[in-house]
């Protein structure tokens, strides 16, 4: 009877961790909130700037400052609390939305909203510049991926079902009632990722490499020109797509294509999600040469099945794109995630703000049919920065 015992226990600690899903889904609403917050006022362009009667371009400026505040904190912000413990901090980043989004529900004064914009935008900077490596310490090593997948899904849902649910919503029982919404699911994720998100100690002394040092990793510059370069082609034309559409003789339909484009970044995020841990080479070079091919689409399409396709081929494409880079950035950085990770914001930000600039400037002078062939030119050296970068950036196999 002892030695089964002692079998019995052994086989008990030996079982593996059930995956920390409810965990992890709680890291992806996070995401998810993020993400609603910064892209509603572009659904409410018309509502609000009629409650508040200022001009549509005033009201677009609510996003740019939200990127600009994420721009400007991420790196800071990540460094100076790279000592504290990650619970507490995530909280604070999840509070500051249900303060910001209060605010903006309850004011008339747009210089009070902007304010409160930048500093959803400071939250926003904080709060990714954690997920990724947060996810990571939940799981088994060899989960690390599967992990980052779970937590990166808030992203499409926000972009497909929520930004559209948001703007219905606002358009039907006004625009503050769904910012009001944001802060009750704020709160609520509060107390969700009390119950069941861990914490984890900071960084120590000797564990905390300078942002220098961290940037010169191996891998990690080429990991930062593949996100920027990446996410700067699927902004001019994301940024533009109603006007490209308009363009094609489609404007009736945007809807129905930003969800196709939703559905097939569900598929994109699924199989990586699913393959990411063994395959992280294989489905970088992938997903870049997808969307170079779904950019050659809708560069020569001119009918409504070639949009729709090139648009659920970009989809596909873009779905993994943040768990992908995200990942690969985590073995690169290995204990400096969290610094690397606020790198990865930085990146994706400036791409976002440089999407929406140089995608002007090319619907202004060029017109709209040249927008996807101008995603040809940022691609192809991304593909061949993600071909190049074998040993250190995307490896065959990923460092455990």
């Amino acid at each position: 009877m002892p030695e089964a015992l002692t079998f019995s226990t052994t086989a008990r600690e030996a079982r593996p961790a059930p995956f920390p899903l409810s965990g992890l889904l709680a890291l992806a609403t996070a995401g998810f909130i993020t993400i609603l917050t910064e892209a509603l006022p572009a659904g409410l362009l018309r509502e609000i700037s009629r409650d508040l009667h200022i001009t549509q371009a005033m009201t677009g400026q609510l996003v740019t400052i939200y990127a600009i505040g994420s721009l400007m904190a991420a790196i800071p912000l990540t460094a100076a609390t790279r000592s504290m413990r990650r619970r507490p901090l995530l909280l604070g980043a999840i509070t500051g939305f249900a303060v910001v989004n209060t605010v903006t529900a309850v004011s008339s004064d747009y210089a009070v909203i902007m304010g409160a914009r930048f500093l959803a935008g400071v939250s926003a900077g904080l709060l990714w510049a954690l997920l990724a490596g947060y996810a990571t310490r939940m799981v088994a090593p060899h989960q690390a991926g599967r992990a980052i997948a779970v937590a990166m899904v808030g992203t499409p849902i926000a972009l497909s079902l929520g930004v559209p649910a948001g703007t219905f919503l606002g358009g039907t029982v006004g625009w503050r009632v769904s910012f009001g919404i944001m802060t009750a699911l704020s709160v609520a994720l509060i107390g969700w990722t009390l119950w069941k998100v861990p914490d984890f100690a900071g960084e120590t002394g000797g564990d905390r490499p300078s942002l220098r040092r961290v940037l010169t990793m191996p891998g990690i510059r080429p990991i930062l020109f593949v996100t920027l370069t990446f996410v700067l082609a699927h902004n001019i034309l994301y940024t533009y797509i109603a006007s490209y559409l308009q363009g094609a003789g489609l404007a009736g339909q945007v809807d129905r294509i930003l969800l196709a484009f939703g559905i097939a970044a569900f598929g994109g995020i699924w199989v990586v999600g699913v393959r990411i841990d063994r395959w992280l080479r294989g489905l970088s070079i992938a997903s870049v040469m997808i969307f170079l091919g779904g950019a050659i689409l809708l560069g020569v399409g001119t009918t409504a099945p070639a949009i729709y396709a090139g648009v659920l081929v970009w989809g596909l494409a873009f779905g993994g794109a943040a768990t992908l880079f995200q990942t690969a950035s985590t073995h690169a950085a290995g204990t400096a995630a969290d610094v690397a990770q606020s790198m990865i914001v930085t990146a994706w930000n400036i791409a976002i703000a440089g999407g929406g600039l140089i995608g002007g400037y090319l619907l202004e002078t060029r017109g709209a049919r040249v927008l996807p062939w101008s995603l040809c030119i940022l691609l192809v050296p991304c593909l061949v920065i993600v071909l190049t970068a074998r040993r250190h950036g995307f490896p065959s196999a990923a460092p455990i």
